[in-house]
């Protein structure tokens, strides 16, 4: 078989295996321990399952204390990320997806690159970083943030 190392976005609660065959309305088979720790899990389509404990922790891990690679998969499917140590209030990254069959050209870019304005001017996908005073700019993360453990999921404001 193949390996394979899954990411995805999920909520979780602790849960025995038997709370959780009471929750489907399930009998527990007789050579399952119903004290069985583990977790509910919900996926982002609503399915529904049960992951025991030593299972899930070595899977998965909370929003708010992500390596860099699992921030950078998460912003990749669209969640916006932080670090806990920024000194900045309401700073986040976004994934920018670029323009790879081109956009055209406004009157700054075409001065900038020495390009007509309106030719087709094609970008790579980017990182954006909203900053503390409201602007964006374009960022690359330095090596501390690559090696950093306090990265977050950065949740709308409900």
């Amino acid at each position: 078989m193949k390996k394979y190392l899954g990411v995805k976005l999920i909520e979780a609660e602790k849960m025995s295996l038997g709370t959780y065959n009471n929750f489907r309305g399930w009998s527990i088979p007789p050579n399952e321990n119903p004290k069985s720790s583990g977790y509910l899990v919900r996926y982002t389509d609503g399915y529904v399952s049960w992951s025991p404990k030593k299972q899930f922790e070595e899977a998965y891990r909370t929003i708010n204390n992500l390596t860099f690679g699992l921030a950078i998969e998460a912003v990749k499917k669209g969640s916006k990320i932080a670090r806990k140590g920024w000194n900045g209030k309401n700073m986040f990254v976004v994934y920018q997806k670029g323009y790879p069959d081109g956009i055209s050209s406004n009157k700054q870019t075409a001065e900038a690159w020495g390009i007509n304005e309106g030719d087709l001017f094609i970008v790579r996908p980017y990182l954006q970083l909203k900053t503390a005073d409201g602007s964006h700019a374009m960022w690359s993360p330095s090596t501390s943030d690559c090696l950093a453990e306090d990265w977050k999921i950065v949740e709308e404001e409900k």
